[in-house]
């Protein structure tokens, strides 16, 4: 019957036969390990597997990924900004890390005087990120006790011009940045010389 078949179809079966052939060729040849050369870890049980052969798993998993752009690594993996120190003043260390830290996530600590309960401490605090926010400050507020709360601010820069504003407030006791404690103008706590 085959012979009864028009040579143009004839001819056209014959290139999906080869097309096809090809296809299972490549799939089969583009297995990345034969089974007697895989690594030990990978021939484990799954659920033998260690944090190290999970992160070995992903990384073998992305490596045949597209790199992602700059903007859109994690923080960690963005490189560092460019500092000019042409335009920095080296006697000024508090610009120095302002500029160090231009988009770096930086946490603030702030405190709240007297004595608060944790509802005066959450009203407080929210009333000064509004105010940072009108100010296009962008901070994220956590109550980490009574009387404390953290800004987290994406942009560290911005943390210093939140620090003035916030030591001005009546009710700041300090504001912690990197480690450095600025006490609040009503506070009565002095700076150590």
């Amino acid at each position: 019957m085959i012979w009864l078949i028009d040579p143009s179809v004839k001819i056209k079966m014959k290139i999906i036969i080869v097309f096809l052939s090809l296809i299972l060729i490549n799939v089969s040849i583009a297995k990345k390990f034969k089974e007697n050369e895989k690594p030990e870890w990978a021939k484990k049980d799954i659920r033998d597997y260690t944090e190290a052969d999970m992160e070995r798993l992903l990384e073998q998993w992305e490596e045949d990924d597209e790199p992602l752009e700059e903007d859109e690594l994690p923080e960690h993996l963005r490189p560092m900004p460019k500092l000019d120190m042409t335009k920095l003043d080296p006697n000024d260390p508090q610009s120095l890390l302002e500029a160090s830290k231009k988009g770096r996530t930086l946490m603030t600590f702030v405190s709240v005087s007297g004595n608060p309960t944790r509802e005066e401490t959450e009203e407080m605090t929210k009333l000064w990120q509004t105010s940072l926010w009108n100010s296009h400050i962008q901070a994220e507020r956590y109550l980490v006790d009574d009387d404390r709360a953290i800004f987290l601010f994406k942009d560290g820069s911005q943390a210093w011009v939140a620090k003035e504003y916030l030591v001005k407030q009546e009710r700041c006791k300090g504001v912690t940045i990197e480690g450095k404690e600025y006490p609040g103008e009503f506070s009565n706590v002095k700076e150590e010389l």
